[in-house]
């Protein structure tokens, strides 16, 4: 009996190992993550090592083109803005508040999602009633009304628009987690476990938690992509992170009035952008096969 209850957790583990095993094996995968770890890098170097400002007005250096064009020159690699702001190192930085933002988001929203999701699941009875419909009426809202709704109405920073990911995006993992606890509560383990007298959040925590993960991970990896671009989009219609703090929408917001004259002011950031959110899609696409070829056995 005792080495049925306890062995949900190296059976987990077992499966994720195989699922990260087969997604690193592949050529995809190992691009996907060289991409994202150059640019988490960069992002953390470039304050240090380019010798420029990301907020520093300098109005005889405005609208310079990247180094590689006429009128380009040191130390703007990739030009400035309308204001003679470095715009590399501004696009660096949107790109790390970016990055934190999202996996900030993600990890909340996961820990705070999979917890009502668990217990809802194992509860069952009216508490697994009212915590769904609570989920239902919440993902409802859709996130950009629940952003104006509560961004609009103070400064903006960002806690605050960490705040609202977390409360439009938390329910798909309760939704997951919920699925998940479901069908695990009746096997042999859980009911050994509650024999030895195991208590209810011991058997949540240590026993059902870990088996969610294999099946949420790929989930979570594209969350950050759309928490990104969420961030991005708040930024741009004016409701995101206020400057001068750089971020990806304010950038390329400001630059769309000089796209004909300066376009790269837009597609700098843009760039950035487009390459950090398709490795993350790539590594959750892999992450995601991966685990449909674990769980029929193929791997």
């Amino acid at each position: 009996m005792t080495d049925v209850a306890l062995s949900a957790r190296p059976r987990s583990r077992s499966v994720a190992h195989r699922i990260l095993a087969g997604a690193w094996a592949t050529t995809e995968m190992k691009v996907a993550f060289f991409i994202f770890a150059a640019l988490a890098v960069l992002t953390v170097v470039a304050p240090f090592v380019i010798d420029a400002s990301a907020t520093k007005i300098t109005v005889a250096d405005r609208f310079l083109p990247p180094i590689f064009m006429e009128g380009g020159r040191y130390p703007y690699l990739l030009g400035t803005d309308q204001l003679g702001r470095d715009l590399l190192l501004r696009s660096l930085i949107g790109l790390r508040n970016a990055f934190a933002i999202g996996i900030v988001s993600v990890v909340i929203m996961f820990v705070i999602g999979c917890a009502i999701g668990i217990y809802s699941g194992y509860r069952g009875g009216w508490v697994d009633v009212v915590l769904m419909r609570i989920t239902d009426v919440q993902m409802s809202i859709p996130v950009v009304i629940l952003a104006i709704t509560i961004l609009g109405m103070s400064r903006p920073n960002a806690f605050t628009v960490i705040a609202v990911l977390v409360l439009a995006s938390w329910p798909a993992y309760a939704r997951v987690a919920r699925s998940v606890t479901l069908a695990e509560r009746q096997k042999e383990y859980v009911r050994a476990a509650k024999i030895l007298g195991a208590s209810d959040l011991r058997i949540m925590a240590l026993h059902i938690a870990p088996s969610i993960l294999p099946s949420i991970a790929f989930v979570a990896v594209l969350d950050i992509a759309r928490m990104m671009i969420f961030e991005a989009i708040f930024g741009f219609i004016g409701i995101g992170i206020q400057p001068p703090t750089p971020t990806f929408g304010t950038i390329i917001s400001a630059g769309t009035q000089y796209l004909l004259n300066a376009w790269w002011i837009t597609i700098v950031p843009g760039f950035l952008l487009a390459l950090a959110l398709t490795s993350l899609n790539l590594m959750g696409g892999v992450l995601e096969r991966s685990r449909n070829l674990v769980l029929q056995g193929q791997l």
